[in-house]
């Protein structure tokens, strides 16, 4: 196994961490009556679906699936790669700020909210789009463009 997938892997695992715990904030604040941030719904969601579900099928999605052909330029790992670094760090200060924002937060923080869930965007755009060579059957040939 590669280090790229390995780093999708445990990054999705460590969301999966963070997603389970601030499950279980939420509940207690819910059985208990204590305040909690008003986006910490969000965080968790983000945390759980975009950090672990979407990062565990994208690392298992470069380990599994069939290599590109060699001929295909569309293909290029250091994508793959640059894919991670938009998506990672995008739902990571996504998590962190949905957490901590006020309600009356700056326009400033509101717009680096922003630019996190659009670094998320770009990150699964790219992933996908190097990708989209090796969705093919084992074996064929660069036929399916």
């Amino acid at each position: 196994m590669n280090p790229l997938v390995r780093r999708y892997l445990k990054t999705a695992v460590l969301f999966l961490v963070t997603g389970l715990v601030l499950g279980v904030w939420m509940l207690v604040a819910r059985e208990f009556g204590t305040p909690q941030p008003m986006r910490l719904r969000s965080a968790h969601t983000h945390a759980l679906l975009v950090g672990f579900v979407l990062m565990m099928i994208s690392g298992v999605a470069l380990w599994m699936f069939p290599r590109a052909p060699a001929d295909d330029a569309r293909y290029r790992p250091v994508i793959a790669e640059a894919a991670w670094w938009c998506l990672a760090p995008g739902t990571a200060l996504r998590v962190a700020l949905e957490i901590t924002l006020a309600p009356d937060a700056s326009v400033a923080m509101r717009a680096v909210l922003v630019a996190a869930g659009v670094a998320q965007v770009l990150g699964l755009v790219l992933f996908f789009w190097t990708m989209w060579p090796r969705i093919r059957a084992s074996g064929a040939n660069s036929g399916g463009r």
